[in-house]
């Protein structure tokens, strides 16, 4: 595929009040059906931004505005400043209103103004090559920094006075690879194992398997591995490769 998408600089100046340090950075491919309405939604999912109901806006290098069609309205009846014609977001075209090495700047909330520059590359790109597939929106394909938490929250109940909870004394049973602990694994019903196998009903046995602790009851498991093999085929597959791993795992031992 010809190189025909632009990639996209976007870094994070600060916001809130604050100016970040280094800046956080993502490169987006950007396509060309893509509006600014999309590039910014893509910025916005990239940034973490959760609350969406906030305003989007675009600045080019030469005074032009991009946003909604309510927002432009707005501001070009305003008594103050250039007069301007602001563009619309949700109809305007990234590739067709921007050229390679441009600047300009995206502005999320307009209270906590989010400031971000973004910077247009000189060299096109195709989306296969950076991102392996072609997405119908920009996605990033490279980036850098710690993303802030747009209304600065360190945690779920965060009220900017509070104190920061103590950290808990042990890592969570996740980061362990401890969880789920093995008493909220299920335990195998022998007898309908047994009764599945009897009938020679492989969907049974499958059923009779799955999502249970086997561990313990490895042999009879495998007694019905060949017949579900046989009539079920690829979807008794990783059960039988799950069972004979154990099996090699343990040295043979059932």
């Amino acid at each position: 595929m010809a190189r025909t998408w632009l990639s996209v600089t976007v870094e994070l100046l600060g916001g809130r009040g604050e100016e970040l340090w280094p800046w956080p950075g993502r490169i987006f491919a950007v396509g060309p059906s893509h509006t600014f309405m999309d590039l910014a939604d893509a910025i916005n999912d990239a940034f973490a931004r959760w609350d969406r109901s906030h305003l989007s806006l675009f600045t080019l290098a030469d005074g032009r505005v991009i946003t909604d069609e309510e927002t432009g309205a707005e501001m070009a009846g305003s008594i103050g400043g250039p007069i301007i014609a602001p563009i619309d977001i949700a109809a305007a075209k990234v590739v067709r209103t921007l050229e390679p090495g441009a600047e300009f700047r995206f502005t999320y909330d307009l209270g906590d103004a989010w400031m971000h520059r973004c910077v247009v590359g000189e060299v096109k790109v195709d989306p296969l090559e950076v991102l392996g597939v072609r997405p119908d929106v920009p996605l990033p394909y490279w980036g850098w920094g710690s993303i802030p938490d747009q209304y600065g929250r360190r945690w779920a109940a965060d009220d900017g006075e509070s104190r920061v909870p103590g950290k808990p004394g042990r890592p969570h049973p996740m980061l362990l690879h401890a969880w789920p602990a093995q008493v909220q694994v299920p335990g195998l019903d022998l007898s309908e194992l047994r009764e599945a196998i009897a009938a020679a009903d492989a969907a049974r046995f499958l059923a009779a398997v799955t999502g249970r602790d086997i561990d313990d009851a490895l042999q009879q498991v495998g007694v019905g591995i060949p017949m579900a093999l046989e009539q079920k085929g690829q979807e008794a597959e990783s059960v039988a490769l799950s069972v004979i791993n154990r099996l090699t795992w343990r040295g043979g031992a059932g």
